[in-house]
């Protein structure tokens, strides 16, 4: 069966080192490998991984270039990357034109490390222009220890913004909102223009209760995922093998929807 994990994360060579110590840190985590794109790659053919889409995120203005310019050299050999904009930045339209002419699949957005509601009408130019390039926009979704006491995208909210932007592609990391699975059940499932990613499952809840959420939303909309380095395929494949799918809907979950909507092709 292909595997395909539909989020990831690495950083550039030179920033590696110091990046993933900082980040662990905060989010009070084990991580898995050095945290640059060869060691992604290593993990992925060790796993037997087709592929992957790393998402890279702008946390200060002055970053989107440079973070899009490296997302764009990653995507290569079964690597795809979504771009990032910081989305009060005064030419973060603008960037999103050129995430869109650099060929990447989509837009990344950490509302907790960029420092937004996710419902500020000052970000909705983003979401017009994502909506209007085919661009998806992966949200951090739900709670986040780099603001353990604020939720900068929640849930509800989230769904609010999916209901005025219905063109809009939303992809809700970590299966619709970290920690907040009430939440998610009450406001998210069924929206239909909002799929899930499975990223750090192993994190916030049990197989079945993660099933249960899969199935109701519908298995067509939700993407395998791990968050590596903060995870591995092995760990949050463990926590799915537990739940009694088919095979079709597995191919599904695992490679057949990011294929879908990303157009993958991989030989």
């Amino acid at each position: 069966m292909r595997i395909f994990d539909m989020h990831t994360h690495c950083f550039p060579d030179a920033l590696a080192p110091k990046a993933l110590p900082t980040l662990a840190a905060i989010c009070k985590s084990p991580y898995y490998g050095d945290g640059t794109f060869d060691d992604l790659c290593r993990k992925l053919q060790e796993a037997g991984a087709d592929g992957a889409m790393i998402l890279h995120i702008a946390t200060k203005p002055t970053q989107m270039t440079s973070v899009n310019n490296f997302a764009a050299a990653c995507q290569r050999n079964g690597i795809f990357c979504f771009g990032s904009v910081f989305p009060t930045a005064e030419n973060a339209v603008e960037e999103l034109h050129r995430i869109k002419s650099l060929g990447l699949k989509g837009v990344k957005l950490h509302p907790d490390y960029q420092g937004f509601f996710v419902d500020d009408p000052a970000v909705f130019p983003v979401y017009e222009t994502a909506a209007a390039l085919e661009l998806p926009i992966v949200f951090h979704t739900g709670f986040d220890p780099y603001s353990p006491d604020v939720v900068h995208c929640p849930p509800r909210t989230l769904a609010e913004v999916a209901d005025r932007f219905p063109q809009l592609t939303i992809i809700a990391a970590h299966m619709g909102g970290m920690r907040m699975d009430q939440e998610v059940e009450k406001y998210l499932l069924g929206k239909s223009n909002v799929y899930f990613d499975t990223a750090y499952t192993t994190y916030s809840m049990d197989a079945a209760r993660c099933g249960e959420l899969i199935r109701r939303h519908g298995v067509e909309k939700v993407f395998f995922a791990t968050d590596f380095p903060w995870s591995t395929i092995e760990a949050e494949r463990a926590l799915l093998e537990q739940i009694d799918f088919t095979d079709e809907e597995r191919a599904l979950l695992y490679y057949e929807n990011a294929n879908r909507i990303f157009g993958l092709s991989l030989t």
